[in-house]
């Protein structure tokens, strides 16, 4: 028996693909930890239920109004928008009720990190880093500044380094700087000073 006969990839259409559009979409926005394949297909069936669920009302139209007969063209549109669009808004969708005050307050936050909860935000900053070494590195984190996402490991690129005084006050750019680049396993804290001389705040 082949996974390739007509029923079965029909099956495989119907009942993975648009959950793993879903998971893939939400995993965008908010990335988490490699699951196994397994249980990847079986979370994947169950956004897919969970799509034909809220549809059910216009597939039931559709199907009983014979539009398959009657206009193909449209009755192929809108298995694509099944199939390939409503998974898209249902990610979307999840993400936007997951960060509402009232879910909050009852379920986890969709973003697993501290790290990712700050820096994507896409705000500009000033930022004192601290070595474990005491060694202490000042610098501009603005619009060509990047930090990595979970699940990857946690570097910030700063992308002018700056001469710090005894205060630990931003003196002046250091000459010909191109940035600095900070991993982790490096980092003690992160202090953040948001912009405060009318520059644009937002990347």
């Amino acid at each position: 028996m082949s996974i390739w006969e007509v029923d079965k990839l029909l099956i495989f259409i119907g009942f993975v693909i648009p959950g793993f559009i879903s998971i893939k979409v939400f995993d965008l926005l908010h990335p988490s930890e490699s699951i196994d394949s397994t249980k990847k297909v079986i979370e994947a069936v169950t956004y897919s239920c969970f799509n034909y669920a809220l549809l059910f009302i216009p597939m039931y139209f559709i199907e009983t109004m014979e539009v398959k007969n009657n206009s193909p063209i449209l009755y192929g549109l809108f298995y694509l928008f099944v199939l390939f669009i409503f998974p898209v808004l249902i990610a979307f969708a999840i993400s936007k009720i997951r960060l509402c005050d009232f879910v909050q307050k009852k379920a986890p936050h969709p973003i697993k990190m501290p790290w990712d909860f700050v820096f994507k935000q896409r705000q500009w900053y000033w930022v004192i880093v601290e070595l474990k070494d005491g060694t202490k590195v000042g610098g501009k984190y603005a619009e060509h500044s990047f930090t990595s996402s979970y699940p990857a490991p946690e570097q910030i690129y700063l992308e002018e380094k700056w001469v710090l005084d005894e205060d630990d006050s931003f003196e002046r750019v250091r000459g010909g700087t191109a940035g600095v680049l900070i991993a982790a396993d490096q980092i003690a804290t992160i202090e953040l000073f948001k912009f405060d001389n009318g520059e644009n705040n937002e990347q």
